[in-house]
């Protein structure tokens, strides 16, 4: 078996197969250390807006988190706590890039290649290298002329001191929301260019005693309870996502917090948003609106119209000038394999597959694509809920299926084109009155086609009982090319 990626998902899924008494496989890291998102993303204040409690495995407790919400060195320094304790590192390939997936029907393997000419043949994959891992880079026009330096936020060039230079920080979204109370201080002007608002509500942030640190190690179900209601705070929203009506409190919520912030009436004209809350996604942050009202820092919502040499034009003709251009523009969504080489059976590639949208059975796997596993693939984000939540919900399922492989003599398993038809039907027909649908804004939960592809259209407690274990009638079951699939029945399926 193979893993690709050493994120949370990937390295959960090789505790769960260790814990499965299934040691036969291997992990494939394009970087040289562990850590995905979190070792990618370095960019000043990351922090997760998740809160800590419901931030680490559930079968991993982190008895010493500092902070109500981790930051990025204190969750990687996690992640690598967890590779040593389970004793993971064996398993993995570092500085090894997976660049092609074929599946060969007469073996009911696939052949993998990794950019340095090695070769694997396993019998399953299982594809972990996360849902927002390709930075979204616009092509501004005359870019190439600016003379000074541009990084995306997500490749944050630490060699560039900011210390009295002029910077312009392109998009308003979750990682700007960070990282900007962290540089006004040090540069000497910013430029925060914003297409749309976003709706924010304050982040309930506090550091962890010494007290509660005893009592989580003397006392483990005090965390649990902590980790509980974390999990219920994380959950209750999302039942406005789908109800949009139940939403008005936390917009008051936000326009209080914002009136309250922003004392002058045009900044905070600006800074209201024109949809409904929760259409994008809401940030949290009590250090992004005093930020912005500092004396050497602008909000332009004049939209971009070029680079120049010394700086960015906007459409009403002014020249912002900058040494400095920082892009907070988010990550490519629309189709997650769109450069990468996967080809199922009959030869069929996944932009074949995915030519109208990405689509797939509970998230995981892909008619076509036989013994191919996703984590975190279309349609399984989690709403509010904590990612590593749903996260754990498709390792028990993965493993479910192999051990139903294993039963039934399998050698193949494919879902059923039907199965997957239908259970996407319902689940865009549950997703039309969803407030990422229906909210009145642009963002990355829609594709190209106007469809939501990455929201899963319920609470993280129903994504749980739909994967709690799948059912065989859903997929074809076979034990070698040539052979008669298993008898099914068809059932109706999808999000309950």
């Amino acid at each position: 078996m193979l893993i690709v990626g050493t994120g949370f998902a990937g390295l959960g899924m090789a505790i769960r197969l260790l814990e499965a008494g299934q040691p036969d496989f291997v992990v494939l890291e394009k970087a040289d250390a562990v850590g995905g998102a979190w070792r990618e993303n370095t960019y000043p204040g990351c922090a997760c807006d998740v809160t800590s409690m419901m931030y680490s495995y559930s079968f991993a407790p982190n008895r010493t988190w500092s902070r109500m919400y981790a930051t990025q060195p204190e969750i990687l320094d996690y992640i690598h706590r967890v590779v040593k304790d389970r004793d993971l590192e064996s398993h993995i390939r570092f500085n090894t890039e997976a660049i092609s997936y074929e599946f060969d029907e007469a073996s009911d393997r696939w052949t993998v290649r990794t950019r340095s000419g090695e070769e694997y043949r396993p019998r399953v994959v299982v594809l972990a290298h996360g849902a927002l891992h390709v930075p979204n880079t616009p092509d501004f026009q005359g870019v190439d002329r600016f003379k000074g330096t541009v990084f995306h936020s997500a490749r944050w060039d630490h060699s560039v001191d900011l210390k009295g230079k002029r910077v312009a920080v392109i998009g308003t979204g979750a990682s700007t929301a960070q990282f900007v109370p962290e540089i006004v201080g040090t540069a000497a002007k910013v430029d925060v260019f914003q297409r749309n608002a976003h709706w924010l509500l304050p982040k309930a942030d506090r550091p962890l005693g010494n007290f509660e640190h005893r009592l989580f190690k003397l006392l483990p179900f005090v965390q649990r309870l902590y980790r509980l209601a974390a999990y219920w705070t994380h959950e209750l929203p999302v039942l406005g996502f789908m109800n949009p009506k139940l939403l008005k409190v936390l917009e008051v919520a936000s326009r209080r917090m914002l009136e309250k912030q922003v004392e002058d009436p045009e900044l905070r004209a600006k800074l209201t948003p024109d949809y409904k809350i929760g259409c994008k996604r809401i940030l949290l942050s009590s250090d992004y609106y005093p930020a912005l009202q500092r004396p050497n820092v602008d909000l332009i919502t004049a939209g971009i119209a070029e680079f120049t040499e010394t700086g960015i034009k906007t459409v009403d003709g002014k020249l912002h000038e900058a040494d400095v251009v920082v892009l907070g523009t988010g990550f490519s969504t629309d189709n997650r394999c769109a450069d990468e080489h996967i080809v199922g059976s009959g030869g069929r590639t996944i932009q074949e597959a995915w030519s109208d949208g990405m689509t797939a059975y509970l998230g995981m796997t892909v008619t076509g694509f036989p013994n191919m596993f996703m984590v975190m693939g279309p349609n399984s984000g989690g709403g509010a809920q904590s990612i590593l939540f749903v996260i754990e919900a498709q390792l028990r399922y993965i493993v479910e299926c192999l051990r139903m492989m294993k039963a039934q003599r399998a050698t193949r398993l494919d879902v059923r084109a039907d199965v997957q038809r239908e259970f996407n039907a319902r689940l865009h027909g549950k997703l039309a009155g969803s407030v990422w649908n229906s909210g009145g804004c642009d963002s990355w939960f829609l594709d190209r086609t106007g469809h939501n592809r990455q929201s899963w259209p319920g609470t993280g407690t129903s994504y749980w009982r739909a994967t709690r274990r799948p059912d065989p009638t859903a997929f074809t079951l076979t034990g070698s090319a040539g052979r008669k699939p298993l008898p099914d029945a068809p059932r109706p399926v999808g999000p309950r």
